[in-house]
């Protein structure tokens, strides 16, 4: 059998682990025998834990962890209970984000009306709520020369959207902090030690549904002036993300580091 692929008995650490999309990829993993490590807010502990027992009922090793991936001594909290769980980190999901509706310029407002303070958090949130848990989980790695850190762009980091102000802003960074962090962990701890980004397309979650739906499911403007300029013409499924992150995460990406993976249904090449 090829093992190129395998992620079998490997420690996959996601952040932002119990959205839409983060349920979907720590269930697959789940499926492949990587042993997965969600972490999330406390809030959302009940529906972590849930998914975490739903993981483990199909035959699958999850645990759940409260995090806040701003706070480092909660971070560092996690690192202790993930290794007394199990040893060592393999790879790191760094998915906690999002987007805030402060931090966007509406129809009816112009730059000048812009929340630099919303800006700011919006930036914190998605670049330090990367930042962070690699500085502490990323010592796992260093310890054995080996891991992959697979950190979640955006479409919006490659071309700027309208009204999409800080948003666009942070996950810029944060492909720029992916391609810095390939040279300084290669360089200093060794080849094993990788980090990639992938930049996701137009995909339906919680967090965007009232902004590309209407309340009665039909799509909103919005969503299509999105639709018109995606080759595949719909959105995508969170399930055509997994194969990437697995190729990532795996030996078969053993010599990518430090590149930017676009999944969008050919949104980014396309233009009239």
């Amino acid at each position: 059998m090829n093992e190129l692929f395998s992620v079998k008995d490997r420690v996959v650490v996601m952040t932002g682990a119990c959205g839409v999309l983060g349920a979907t990829i720590v269930k697959h993993f789940a499926a492949e025998g990587a042993k997965v490590v969600l972490l999330d807010l406390e809030r959302v502990r009940e529906a972590g834990e849930q998914l975490a027992a739903e993981i483990v009922q199909a035959g699958g090793e999850a645990r759940f962890f409260a995090t806040d991936v701003l706070n480092r001594e909660v971070l560092e909290r996690n690192y202790e209970q993930i290794m007394e769980a199990y040893g060592t980190i393999d790879v790191l999901l760094n998915a906690a984000g999002g987007n805030m509706a402060r931090a966007t310029v509406q129809p009816d407002q112009t730059i000048f009306d812009l929340d630099v303070e919303a800006v700011k958090l919006c930036t914190e949130l998605n670049l330090f709520g990367t930042i962070y848990p690699t500085m502490v989980f990323a010592r796992a790695m260093v310890e054995k020369k080996c891991g992959s850190i697979i950190n979640f762009a955006s479409e919006s980091a490659l071309r700027p959207l309208t009204r999409v102000a800080g948003y666009g802003v942070a996950k810029a960074a944060v492909v720029n902090w992916t391609k810095y962090l390939c040279g300084e962990l290669a360089i200093k701890f060794g080849s094993g030690l990788r980090v990639n980004a992938i930049a996701p397309g137009f995909l339906l979650t919680n967090q965007n549904r009232a902004l590309l739906t209407n309340p009665d499911g039909s799509l909103t403007p919005r969503s299509h002036t999105i639709l018109g300029h995606t080759p595949y013409g719909r959105f995508l499924e969170p399930e055509e993300l997994v194969g990437t992150l697995q190729w990532l995460a795996s030996d078969a990406s053993k010599a990518v580091t430090g590149t930017l993976t676009v999944i969008d249904g050919g949104f980014d090449a396309f233009s009239i």
